[in-house]
């Protein structure tokens, strides 16, 4: 159906760039094709329709129950901007789980899932961009990049492996604090269940 063609049957009608209905397959191409118009009429089987705007009853069935967004952000600038975070808020933190309930095991304890969050941190953005071909000369930097003429190439590289080397090993202890809590909270119900 081609929105302002006023009939309820097809015509032939010549179409070119920028018409619905129609994508040309080379500069300035027109083609006659048969489109239908907008009109509905008997024929019409099935109409794929979508509700922009509800009224003051609710449709049953339709309208009448509103269903909660299944995920949530993915992304980490996106996750910021739902929950109003700043920038050295923890966005790991804020990211939207959901139950899962094993099909499996019906018996089975539900569990959590959280999607992976991109584009979380870098260690220094916008850092300059190394090729990690290795010239004659030693490590090259990209001239288009190229760090201050005071600090040398081979501190540059040191300065940022130390620094992403702590980020990675904050993480690592945070990880290992959160598993060691989960064990505790473990054993201290298993006790309970025991006595």
């Amino acid at each position: 159906m081609k929105q302002g063609i006023i009939l309820p049957y097809r015509v032939k009608l010549l179409l070119s760039d920028g018409h619905s209905c129609y994508r040309p397959r080379r500069t300035g191409e027109r083609k006659r094709k048969s489109v239908r118009g907008c009109i509905v009429g008997s024929d019409i089987a099935v109409l794929s329709l979508v509700i922009f705007k509800q009224g003051e009853n609710s449709l049953p069935g339709l309208t009448e129950t509103v269903l909660p967004k299944r995920l949530g952000p993915k992304r980490a600038t996106k996750i910021r901007r739902f929950f109003n975070l700043s920038k050295e808020d923890d966005v790991r933190k804020y990211v939207i789980r959901r139950e899962v309930k094993s099909s499996k095991k019906p018996d089975a304890k539900p569990y959590t899932k959280a999607p992976q969050i991109q584009r979380l941190v870098t260690p220094i953005p916008n850092a300059v961009v190394i090729s990690a071909a290795l010239t004659a000369g030693g490590w090259t930097v990209k001239r288009s990049r190229r760090p201050n003429t005071s600090m040398s190439i081979l501190s540059y590289l040191i300065l940022n492996s130390t620094s992403s080397r702590t980020l990675v090993a904050k993480r690592a202890v945070e990880k290992k604090q959160k598993v060691a809590a989960v064990k505790a909270s473990h054993k201290a119900v298993a006790k309970v269940v025991a006595a």
